[in-house]
């Protein structure tokens, strides 16, 4: 298992998060501890509807998993909201195709989205995801981020942001290997 503490975008103490991913044959598992003493955070109204799928969930707090290939442009963007309810996006290169909201990934099974006493926890399936690519899990890395509404503004936390400004999609952020 690994973990990161993952960094603000701009200073901000108030907020600690750190991220730990374990993998087992095509199945990862993400978890995301928070610590928020003086309760910042807006988190979003849990919904009826546990594992439906939503676009748009970045406009709340919300935790994202980037998976990238080796050598590849195209990647997978997955969103995990508090809810509990999710969204798994398709690009074939740096933010492209534009639409919005992205073209929707149906080769990532969520087959778990708990929020839990710490902060939220995602187990998800790459097989399909894999096989259609004839990948190996060795081929993939992962980025990790979450963006948080608070009422001190909105705050963008990843492994590390090596853009000017705060860039979940930029491939050099994401530093998990398996």
């Amino acid at each position: 298992m690994a973990s990161y503490e993952l960094q603000p975008f701009k200073r901000f103490d108030a907020i600690h998060l750190v991220s730990a991913i374990e993998q087992q044959n095509t199945i990862i598992n993400v978890g995301f501890w928070v610590r928020d003493p003086m309760q910042l955070i807006e988190w979003p109204e849990s919904t009826q509807y546990k594992l439906s799928r939503a676009d748009f969930l970045w406009e709340n707090s919300c935790f994202e998993i980037f998976i990238g290939v080796k050598n590849e442009d195209f990647y997978r963007e997955i969103n995990l909201s508090p809810s509990e309810t999710w969204q798994s996006y398709q690009f074939e290169e740096y933010r492209y195709p534009e639409n919005v909201p992205p073209i929707l990934a149906t080769d990532i099974e969520l087959i778990e989205l708990k929020r839990t006493h710490y902060g939220l926890n995602a187990v998800l399936d790459l097989q399909l995801f894999l096989t259609t690519h004839q990948l190996q899990v060795s081929d993939i890395y992962i980025g990790l981020a979450a963006i948080f509404k608070t009422a001190q503004g909105t705050q963008y936390y990843a492994i590390q942001h090596s853009s000017p400004e705060p860039d979940f999609h930029n491939k050099r952020d994401w530093l998990h290997e398996f």
